[in-house]
């Protein structure tokens, strides 16, 4: 049986919506790629494809989730999402895109603006550089993509905004997203060795940094995980599930533990949650069993033990409801992907094959 913890207390600490947050956070795996990292001066325009069309053009597995996001380190920029809606961002800003949508990222632009596709831009061809006529107004911007993995398992990921704003007014002393992005704009504005690898840390280091200012921010939250995350006794509900999956949990047996009737527990659960306490515990056995199988050699039987089925007939089903497809097929699924640099163009005068891009 999985466990984290042998004994668990009746109150949740922050310690414990630590593990939760960190258990979400560990299952998706996230690395990335800083895109550009360049100088645009106004008007200018920049489409921005799906997330889908972008993981075919970074020729990765279809297994991978890819998020783009774009970070204000200088001017202002406009985020303008195919339903007309637009956001602006400024200076220290963050867009994380988790939903995935097209979008245009702009800058004094008008209808007679020309629109360049990034496709463009990553063969280095940046149409919008900087002349000295008009270098007052002009933006830098780090744009780039995380990959994150099996994200349909994932309870944190379906909870999250289709764009997450972050303000950089929203950064304290208590908040490491500066001395990230600050690292990140080093690190992606020079070649050296070893470069690749930390841009891919700071990558993992800055989404988890977004996601957890989300948490904790006073703003309030929609239905979903960060909700019931936040609620104490749902909270306290989610840290059993995460800390012991292979219990024999029962809505009886988790109100029990949070001191309420089934009924009013129940109710508490599914309003904060959006779905029933016994739907999320399956959603998150599964979530441990794919990591089991991708993870490890151990035996399907075992697995599905570990995760509370009491014969591989009956987890196996579980498994392919909910994923798609039967363990051991998910277990001998080959995504080969592509071998992404962390940094794909930095150089404005730099050719598609010497940044390790190739148009797909």
């Amino acid at each position: 049986m999985l466990e984290t913890t042998n004994l668990f207390a009746e109150t949740t600490d922050s310690s414990d919506l630590d593990d939760c947050l960190s258990d979400a956070l560990r299952t998706m795996k996230v690395s990335g790629s800083v895109l550009l990292h360049e100088t645009y001066a106004p008007p200018w325009a920049v489409s921005i494809p799906t997330g889908d069309h972008l993981r075919a053009l970074l020729s990765l597995g279809t297994g991978i989730c890819v998020v783009p996001f774009h970070c204000v380190t200088r001017g202002q920029v406009e985020i303008t999402l195919n339903d007309s809606t637009t956001v602006t961002l400024g200076t220290g800003d963050l867009a994380i895109c988790f939903g995935g949508a097209a979008h245009r990222i702009s800058n004094g632009a008008s209808v007679k603006t020309s629109v360049a596709p990034v496709e463009s831009l990553l063969r280095g061809q940046n149409v919008f550089r900087p002349r000295d006529k008009n270098l007052a107004h002009t933006t830098e911007l780090i744009c780039g993509a995380f990959y994150m993995h099996d994200t349909h398992l994932n309870p944190m990921f379906a909870a999250l905004p289709s764009l997450l704003h972050m303000p950089g007014a929203h950064i304290n002393e208590h908040n490491s997203r500066q001395a990230v992005t600050r690292m990140l704009a080093f690190e992606s504005s020079k070649r050296s060795l070893g470069g690749n690898y930390i841009i891919e840390r700071l990558l993992e280091l800055l989404c988890a940094e977004a996601i957890r200012a989300h948490l904790a921010s006073g703003e309030p939250l929609d239905r979903g995980w960060f909700r019931g995350l936040k609620d104490p006794t749902v909270g306290r509900a989610i840290a059993l599930i995460h800390a012991r999956p292979g219990e024999n949990w029962s809505v009886i047996r988790l109100a029990e533990n949070v001191a309420m009737s089934p009924s009013r527990f129940a109710a508490r659960f599914s309003g904060a949650v959006g779905e029933s306490p016994m739907a999320y515990l399956a959603k998150w056995r599964m979530n441990v069993a794919s990591r089991l199988l991708n993870e490890t050699q151990r035996g399907i039987n075992d697995i599905a033990t570990n995760v509370g089925y009491e014969n591989v007939a009956a987890f196996s089903r579980a498994f392919k409801r909910h994923v798609g497809t039967p363990p051991a097929t998910w277990r001998a699924r080959s995504e080969p992907e592509g071998c992404i640099p962390a940094l794909i163009n930095n150089d404005e005068d730099a050719s598609c094959e010497s940044n390790g891009f190739y148009a797909v």
